[in-house]
């Protein structure tokens, strides 16, 4: 790993998103104005030793093309590596939900239930809440159990966005 770390701004049709990668790793991606940023990209640093500078990699031009093409409607999948930071909980709720498909939604509940913790929806909820990978990993398809669409870091009229762009039924 290098000692650097690199961001940035990337735009979309839903405003300008943060990205942090090095060559390897996708850190971060945030819309702008995501409560955190600061937080996060100082735990970021703690993690790995590495400061956070403006700049390119591969994994950031990686992004930008698929972030382009998610937004035209040609991708429903990302390829980019990721590294996570999180407890072994966060982790496993973040890879269940890197399994809802494209076009889905689900609830927190199901989430609980599918990682065998059914009466730990809050905690799932919590967990979702805590992913610095906006859209990449689909915490935007995960809604209230009684079909309400639920929080979003990113704010509810992104997250109606993204459920319209990806034609979800609710």
């Amino acid at each position: 790993m290098t000692n650097k770390l690199y961001s940035k701004w990337i735009q979309t049709p839903l405003g300008p998103m943060l990205a942090v990668a090095d060559h390897d790793f996708l850190y971060f991606l945030e819309f702008e104005g995501c409560k955190g940023f600061e937080k996060f990209l100082s735990k970021v640093g703690r993690h790995t030793g590495c400061t956070v500078e403006p700049g390119n990699s591969i994994i950031l031009d990686l992004l930008e093309k698929e972030l382009q093409d998610y937004f035209k409607g040609s991708l429903t999948s990302f390829s980019i590596p990721l590294k996570h930071f999180g407890t072994p909980f966060q982790k496993k709720v973040w890879e269940e939900l890197k399994k809802i498909p494209f076009g889905t939604a689900c609830s927190y509940l199901d989430l609980a239930r599918n990682i065998e913790h059914p009466t730990a929806f809050r905690a799932v909820a919590q967990a979702n809440g805590c992913n610095k990978f906006a859209i990449i990993i689909p915490c935007h398809r995960v809604i209230n159990a009684d079909g309400r669409i639920g929080g979003y870091g990113g704010g509810l009229a992104k997250k109606k966005w993204l459920l319209s762009h990806e034609k979800t039924k609710i």
